[in-house]
Protein backbone atom coordinates (compact mmCIF):
# COMPACT_ATOMS: atom_id res chain seq x y z
CA UNK A 1 0.00 0.00 0.00
CA UNK A 2 1.14 3.23 -0.94
CA UNK A 3 2.17 5.80 2.17
CA UNK A 4 -0.60 7.86 3.18
CA UNK A 5 1.28 10.77 4.02
CA UNK A 6 2.70 11.37 0.91
CA UNK A 7 -0.87 10.77 -0.62
CA UNK A 8 -2.94 13.02 1.45
CA UNK A 9 -0.71 15.24 3.97
CA UNK A 10 -3.42 17.26 4.46
CA UNK A 11 -4.98 14.60 7.03
CA UNK A 12 -4.73 14.94 10.49
CA UNK A 13 -4.06 12.21 13.08
CA UNK A 14 -7.43 10.63 13.32
CA UNK A 15 -8.60 11.04 9.94
CA UNK A 16 -4.99 9.39 8.65
CA UNK A 17 -5.65 6.44 11.01
CA UNK A 18 -8.89 6.18 9.42
CA UNK A 19 -8.39 5.86 5.89
CA UNK A 20 -5.21 3.93 6.76
CA UNK A 21 -7.76 1.35 8.26
CA UNK A 22 -9.67 1.39 4.95
CA UNK A 23 -7.26 1.11 2.77
CA UNK A 24 -5.02 -1.78 4.25
CA UNK A 25 -5.94 -4.24 1.95
CA UNK A 26 -6.01 -2.08 -0.83
CA UNK A 27 -3.48 -2.44 -4.26
CA UNK A 28 -0.95 0.80 -4.47
CA UNK A 29 -2.85 1.62 -7.49
CA UNK A 30 -6.43 1.63 -5.14
CA UNK A 31 -4.87 3.77 -2.66
CA UNK A 32 -3.97 6.41 -5.16
CA UNK A 33 -6.66 6.41 -7.35
CA UNK A 34 -9.04 6.62 -3.57
CA UNK A 35 -6.76 9.68 -2.62
CA UNK A 36 -7.53 11.31 -5.96
CA UNK A 37 -11.08 11.10 -5.32
CA UNK A 38 -11.23 11.42 -1.32
CA UNK A 39 -9.41 14.70 -1.68
CA UNK A 40 -11.46 16.36 -3.70
CA UNK A 41 -14.74 15.18 -1.88
CA UNK A 42 -13.69 15.86 1.48
CA UNK A 43 -14.25 18.86 3.68
CA UNK A 44 -11.43 20.49 5.67
CA UNK A 45 -12.28 21.09 9.35
CA UNK A 46 -11.03 24.71 9.34
CA UNK A 47 -13.32 25.31 5.93
CA UNK A 48 -16.38 24.08 8.55
CA UNK A 49 -15.23 26.47 11.55
CA UNK A 50 -15.61 29.40 9.18
CA UNK A 51 -18.68 28.73 7.74
CA UNK A 52 -20.08 28.30 10.95
CA UNK A 53 -18.70 31.74 11.55
CA UNK A 54 -20.49 32.79 8.86
CA UNK A 55 -23.96 31.98 10.77
CA UNK A 56 -23.93 34.95 13.25
CA UNK A 57 -23.75 37.26 9.90
CA UNK A 58 -27.47 35.99 9.35
CA UNK A 59 -26.16 33.17 6.93
CA UNK A 60 -26.37 30.15 9.27
CA UNK A 61 -26.20 26.42 8.50
CA UNK A 62 -24.25 26.25 5.33
CA UNK A 63 -22.06 24.06 7.51
CA UNK A 64 -24.61 22.01 7.38
CA UNK A 65 -25.27 22.64 3.79
CA UNK A 66 -21.47 22.01 2.86
CA UNK A 67 -22.15 18.21 4.78
CA UNK A 68 -25.33 17.00 2.93
CA UNK A 69 -27.19 17.90 5.98
CA UNK A 70 -29.83 19.67 3.73
CA UNK A 71 -32.47 19.09 6.33
CA UNK A 72 -30.41 20.61 8.78
CA UNK A 73 -29.15 23.44 7.10
CA UNK A 74 -32.42 24.81 5.77
CA UNK A 75 -33.85 24.38 9.46
CA UNK A 76 -30.60 26.13 10.78
CA UNK A 77 -31.15 28.96 8.00
CA UNK A 78 -34.52 29.87 9.11
CA UNK A 79 -34.43 30.00 12.84
CA UNK A 80 -30.76 31.74 12.60
CA UNK A 81 -28.99 28.81 13.64
CA UNK A 82 -31.78 27.56 15.94
CA UNK A 83 -31.28 31.23 17.69
CA UNK A 84 -27.23 30.61 17.57
CA UNK A 85 -27.51 27.91 20.17
CA UNK A 86 -26.55 25.30 17.39
CA UNK A 87 -24.31 27.59 15.67
CA UNK A 88 -22.62 28.08 18.61
CA UNK A 89 -22.57 23.97 19.28
CA UNK A 90 -21.55 23.49 15.61
CA UNK A 91 -18.73 25.98 16.41
CA UNK A 92 -17.57 23.66 19.39
CA UNK A 93 -17.60 20.58 17.22
CA UNK A 94 -16.61 21.53 14.00
CA UNK A 95 -13.97 19.48 13.61
CA UNK A 96 -16.26 16.18 14.42
CA UNK A 97 -18.78 17.52 11.79
CA UNK A 98 -16.20 17.60 9.55
CA UNK A 99 -14.79 13.82 10.48
CA UNK A 100 -18.41 12.41 10.42
CA UNK A 101 -18.61 13.56 6.63
CA UNK A 102 -15.15 12.67 5.56
CA UNK A 103 -15.60 9.33 7.26
CA UNK A 104 -19.34 8.62 5.41
CA UNK A 105 -17.17 9.74 1.98
CA UNK A 106 -14.45 7.56 2.48
CA UNK A 107 -16.59 4.86 2.89
CA UNK A 108 -18.36 5.22 -0.26
CA UNK A 109 -15.57 5.72 -2.00
CA UNK A 110 -14.04 2.10 -1.03
CA UNK A 111 -17.56 0.79 -1.21
CA UNK A 112 -17.38 2.21 -5.21
CA UNK A 113 -13.58 0.88 -5.74
CA UNK A 114 -14.25 -2.42 -4.39
CA UNK A 115 -17.17 -2.45 -6.74
CA UNK A 116 -15.19 -1.90 -9.73
CA UNK A 117 -12.42 -4.29 -8.77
Amino acid sequence: MANMMQLLPELDGEEMMYVQSLLKDASDQQATQFAMMYRSRRRDAQTILLVTLVGFLGFAGIQRFMTDQIGMGILYFFTVGLCFIGTIIDLINYKRIAFEFNQQQAQQLMAMLKATA
